[in-house]
């Protein structure tokens, strides 16, 4: 299901509306929105919430504002002011230099005000306490970053990320490249993989009717049709024979007709039911 999440509400708050409203308490999400964003928010449903990790690496594209000069505790618009410094020498080409030498990967610091997890501990939660969180840093990639306008100090921005990429630490680190310091003022998602917001829907106008199916999430995964009795042996958990295939990708769509079945892996001359998401 796509989702238009307003600013404000968290993420979980729209989950907990899409819950009631389909009476369905298995409603899970494909990467959060911080409640000051908005955007498309894709909404797994019942059985498909099964196939989430499959999308889980799908790159993101957002739009938003950086804005110079002024650094802050949560790297976005809800955080105390920590810093402050002038921007006004920054020229064009070294803002074009620092905007290029992002595009492509870099090794991110997630913020300290995070979901991450320190010693099985939410960042957020330490960094609420007082502590001094500096969460190790992972490799993101940056495939597109273009500044759309630069009304300084606000730096309309454009980009699209692979998943796991925080863009509050992308703006933090462009303020601490440049020397001035930035926060991410504003934040909207419009794409997740192939899923767009223009086809999303506001989460009051959620209906059964909103669901689709859920075989978007493995399109792109090779596809093998079965008959009656493989779909009933795979439903039951058993492995189908299968020619082994050692240089295509390993996990294989089911489908009986327009049914997605499961999603198999190949292990040798098997292929065997690794997620099961069809009725017995």
């Amino acid at each position: 299901m796509l989702v238009a999440k307003p600013a404000g509400p968290t993420s979980h708050d729209v989950v907990d509306i899409v819950r009631r409203a389909l009476g369905e308490q298995r409603v899970g999400h494909l990467g959060t929105l911080d409640p000051f964003a908005k955007g498309l928010l894709v909404l797994v449903v019942g059985r498909a919430t099964r196939l989430a990790a499959y999308a889980a690496d799908w790159p993101k594209s957002y739009e938003g504002v950086i804005r110079l000069g002024v650094t802050t505790e949560t790297d976005d618009p809800t955080g105390a002011i920590v810093a402050t410094a002038p921007w006004t020498h920054i020229t064009p080409a070294e803002l074009a230099a620092v905007i290029g030498s992002f595009r492509g990967g870099y090794a991110q610091r997630p913020p300290a005000y995070s979901a991450v997890k320190i010693e099985g501990e939410r960042a957020y939660t330490r960094a609420r306490r007082g502590e001094t969180v500096e969460p190790a840093s992972r490799p993101v990639e940056i495939s597109e970053l273009e500044i759309v306008e630069a009304t300084v100090p606000d730096l309309e921005f454009r980009a699209t990320v692979s998943g796991g990429t925080y863009l509050r630490s992308l703006a933090r680190d462009i303020g601490a490249k440049l020397g001035c310091g930035a926060h991410l003022a504003a934040l909207r998602r419009t794409a997740v993989g192939p899923l767009r917001l223009a086809d999303a829907i506001a989460p009051e106008a959620v209906t059964a009717a909103a669901v689709r199916d859920a075989s978007i999430l493995v399109a792109h995964l090779p596809r093998r049709d079965v008959d009656r009795a493989e779909r009933d042996a795979v439903v039951h958990g058993r492995p189908l024979p299968s020619a082994p295939t050692p240089d295509r990708e390993h996990r294989v769509a089911l489908f009986a007709g327009d049914e997605l079945v499961a999603v198999g892996e190949q292990v040798g001359d098997q292929l065997k039911p690794r997620v099961v998401v069809a009725e017995g």
